[in-house]
């Protein structure tokens, strides 16, 4: 679960965005005293993520709005399901349907989508993770859609592990130096808690990859017997991630090859939102 004053802040950051100067229409249209009930509905079938944040958004605008949760956070609902009830100061429920809206819908959307993923990998070692492809300022709460999709978490940021990527080895090389020596002198650098990963597109990369210490082996953009081969050369000196070219077409294939771990920008990066809507059934 993603902390609450995080939560707080992304939520906050984004009503100040929607409503500067407050909610124009609402206050010359809606009468102070009027109340409503209101009822977040499914339109489509889906995995359930965000339900607190959404509830963050009435709160914030009006603390007299009352969000009762219907589902939780990593539940299947079908089309037609009612996620959660909204009642209080109608003007607090407008102002904030739009932002409580469109943070359930996106979180909601890669969460269903992890789960498709997981279900296609179901039987095999590997586990779905996702990538730092996410949208900037939001990276909290896509990650925990991810997990309440049934995902895993890569590194949240720069600062969480060492991470040598093809632009990290070209600059390298293009200085001449040798990579199992420059991996090992970055280990000696490293926090002692801190993971090595480091990403190839080559077999003939690997041995001196594994000489540097590498806790993990990217293989990127192999092909699935690539990817065979990958995981028979590491051979369990290394946890085996591949990365590049996932689909849903093509992720039961690559998890079938033996790899760890399959990472997926497609998770966050090109998700579509999912269709709930909020909906007024009483008004006074």
């Amino acid at each position: 679960m993603t902390d609450a004053r995080e939560i707080d802040r992304i939520v906050g950051a984004a009503l100040d965005e929607d409503a500067p100067w407050g909610d124009l229409t609402s206050e010359v249209l809606i009468p102070i005293a009027a109340t409503a009930t209101a009822v977040l509905q499914a339109r489509e079938p889906g995995v359930l993520s965000g339900i607190g944040v959404f509830a963050a958004a009435f709160r914030l605008v009006d603390p007299a709005v009352v969000v009762e949760p219907l589902a939780a956070d990593g539940e299947p609902f079908e089309a037609g399901a009612v996620l959660a009830r909204v009642s209080g100061p109608a003007r607090g429920i407008l102002r904030a349907e739009r932002v409580g809206l469109n943070l359930v819908q996106r979180m909601s959307g890669i969460a269903t989508l992890t789960a498709r993923y997981v279900a296609e990998t179901a039987g095999t070692r590997a586990r779905i993770v996702d990538t730092r492809k996410t949208t900037p300022g939001l990276r909290s709460l896509e990650r925990q859609a991810v997990r309440d999709g049934g995902g895993r978490n890569h590194r949240r940021s720069l600062s969480d592990a060492v991470m040598a990527k093809d632009n990290h080895l070209a600059v390298l090389t293009a200085g001449g130096h040798d990579l199992a020596t420059a991996l090992r002198a970055a280990r000696e650098r490293m926090p002692h808690t801190a993971h090595l990963e480091v990403e190839v597109d080559r077999l003939d990369q690997v041995e001196a990859v594994l000489a540097g210490g590498a806790d993990t082996v990217m293989l990127d953009n192999f092909t699935p017997d690539g990817l065979r081969a990958g995981v028979a050369l590491i051979g369990g000196r290394a946890i085996v991630e591949a990365s590049g070219g996932v689909s849903l077409e093509t992720v039961r294939e690559i998890a079938a090859t033996g790899v760890d771990v399959i990472s997926v920008g497609a998770l966050t990066h090109s998700v579509r939102a999912l269709d709930l809507g909020l909906d007024v059934t009483v008004a006074t």
